[in-house]
Parts: structure tokens; C-alpha cells; sequence
């Protein structure tokens, strides 16, 4: 969780290259849905959501808080024969959820944040080129994630907070 906030990105507004990302995983997969979400302790938020109304879930049973516990993809090709998504509300419910595929956004040091993640009301495959294009735009997420976090760092050390003023000694 101390990964998720030194990111300071949960609750923020929405931001055009998030917003572009999600547009084009769209476009590109051929599906309804693609979201940049974020899992904090106890929801899932989307900072990015074409196709969905709500902006977060709770983090009970939500894919993508599945999908963070892993390393490398995670895909849910029929979630209505998939034991891993039965009980979730989404595949459940009227939204009749039956495809995921998340990609976990790894910080440079090895947490996950959160994924992109591409969901479809019909069962589907990805192949290997598929799956190496979705890498490639989580990648894309989290180089901008990294890019933000430092130039708040330098903003942070620019303006000198944080950093003792050096002493002169002698008269």
C-alpha cells in the first residue's frame, strides 16, 4: 500500500493520456472495456475506464486485485466456467462479464499498483502478439506513472524542502 500511495495517484482527476491508452487498447483488442486501475486496501480504482459508468470497486473479489498478485499476465478467457471469477459480482451480476485480461503495473522495484486491463461480455483469446501488445501499453502506463513520481520528486528538491541549507562555519 506505501507503493500505491507514493505514486499519489488514487482520487485523482482524469488525465488525457490515461484516457488515450485505455482508447486505444480498445481499438486495438476490438472490446467494450479497458481499464488503468489502481487497487488500493480496500477498492479497485479506475483511473481510466471507457465503457464502464463507475469509477471504482470494492476490492473484494475484483479481478484486478487478483491479477496484482501475480507477476505476469492474468487472463480469464470464459469467466463463466472460470472457478477464479464465479463469484465475482461482474460475471455474476447483469453486467455478464465473460473475458479478462490485466496486466499488472510493476513499479521499478517489484509492487504492483494495479493493471490495464481489457474485459468483453464474449469469451475470447489472446494470442502471443496480443499479449505482448498489452504489455507493451501497461509498460506505457507505468513509464508515466514513474515519469510523474519523479518529476514530483525534483519539484519536491527544487524547491528545497526536504534538504538542510548548508551551514557556513567561521567568521
Amino acid at each position: 500500500m506505501a507503493a500505491v500511495h507514493r505514486y499519489d495517484i488514487l482520487d485523482s482527476p482524469p488525465d488525457g493520456a490515461f484516457d488515450r491508452i485505455t482508447a486505444l487498447a480498445v481499438r486495438l483488442f476490438d472490446v467494450p472495456i479497458a481499464i488503468v486501475s489502481i487497487v488500493d486496501h480496500d477498492r479497485i480504482w479506475f483511473k481510466s475506464h471507457p465503457g464502464v459508468e463507475i469509477d471504482q470497486l470494492d476490492r473484494d473479489g475484483g479481478l484486478c486485485a487478483s491479477a496484482i498478485l501475480h507477476e505476469g499476465p492474468w487472463i480469464i478467457e470464459d469467466a463463466a466456467v472460470d472457478l477464479r471469477a464465479l463469484s465475482n459480482p461482474l460475471v455474476a451480476g447483469d453486467f455478464g462479464l465473460r473475458f479478462y485480461a490485466g496486466i499488472p503495473l510493476r513499479t521499478h522495484d517489484g509492487f504492483n499498483l494495479g493493471t490495464l486491463c481489457i474485459l468483453d461480455r464474449e469469451p475470447r483469446t489472446l494470442d502471443a502478439h496480443d499479449l505482448t501488445t498489452l504489455e507493451d501499453l501497461a509498460a506505457i502506463v507505468m513509464n508515466d506513472l514513474e515519469l510523474r513520481l519523479e518529476n514530483r520528486r525534483s519539484e519536491h528538491d527544487d524547491s528545497g524542502e526536504g534538504h538542510a541549507l548548508p551551514v557556513k562555519s567561521g567568521a
